[in-house]
């Protein structure tokens, strides 16, 4: 096991897992500049580290994230420099989906604005029954337009244009009825469930997952006959894969299969 504290984030890692604590509880975890440039400089190190399988995204304190620091973007004088800002809040969120693992956000109080975008851009989410969810920037005249590219990708339209045109909060019970959250427990039961899940994720086959997550989310933006096309390409390749052919001939034998820690044939383009 190895721990890395600092200021703003702490990330640990142990049993092939990367667990990745957003540490501001006192501000309720508001994705500052630097707390953005935290999360995306150690996404990056986990997305080249092939002992990681999976990442599970947590938070200390009573929130889990309340969006963007308020006070730093109304220090800005200038319209450019809060462009950038939200520029670098994007793309630490789209890495998150290019991220060769599955992410698996640890939701335990509530998750507003850019906070609900970031439960939304990953690709799992386990909810505290006491957990709540909002995009309420109409509140505050500044429409929540960011967490609606992630949040209008994970739930219907209607129900994003709802939470983002009334700004009211949904509990985990409506969140889960939505789509944005998987699974809704206890919150004492919360850390048992994400770790079962990791482990579980983290069983399988880590090439196949890589590939997997990739194409998914790749042919989500085609047309039918072409996502199909890909799709089939990717996992005919899939099975000529190490992996591929270990879990092929472990499954015909009747015997566990030993995955490779990251390997086989790349994704078809």
């Amino acid at each position: 096991m190895t721990t890395t504290a600092e200021a703003l984030l702490l990330v640990e890692t142990a049993g092939g897992v990367a667990t990745l604590t957003l540490n501001r509880p006192g501000q309720f975890n508001a994705l500052s500049a630097a707390l953005i440039g935290e999360l995306q400089a150690a996404l990056d190190r986990v997305a080249g580290d092939p002992d990681v399988r999976v990442v599970v995204l947590a938070a200390r304190g009573r929130g889990f994230c309340s969006g963007h620091d308020l006070k730093e973007i109304r220090a800005i004088r200038d319209v450019a420099a809060v462009e950038a800002l939200f520029a670098q809040c994007s793309r630490m969120m789209t890495a998150i989906t290019q991220l060769p693992q599955p992410v698996i956000a640890k939701v335990h109080g509530l998750a507003t604005a850019a906070g609900c975008q970031l439960v939304a851009s990953c690709d799992l989410a386990v909810a505290a029954s006491t957990a709540t969810f909002a995009t309420p920037g109409v509140n505050i005249g500044a429409f929540c337009s960011t967490p609606g590219v992630a949040l209008g990708r994970a739930v219907s339209r209607k129900h994003a244009m709802e939470m983002l045109l009334t700004g009211e909060a949904a509990d985990a019970e409506r969140a889960q009825a939505i789509g944005l959250v998987n699974r809704v427990v206890a919150p004492d039961a919360l850390d048992a469930e994400v770790d079962g899940l990791a482990r579980l994720i983290a069983s399988k086959s880590p090439a196949a997952i890589a590939s997997g997550k990739q194409v998914f989310y790749q042919q989500l933006e085609m047309p039918l006959g072409e996502a199909y096309a890909f799709a089939g390409q990717v996992i005919a390749r899939d099975f000529f894969g190490d992996d591929g052919k270990e879990g092929v001939d472990a499954f015909l034998s009747k015997r566990a299969p030993q995955w490779r820690r990251r390997g086989g044939l790349p994704p078809a383009r």
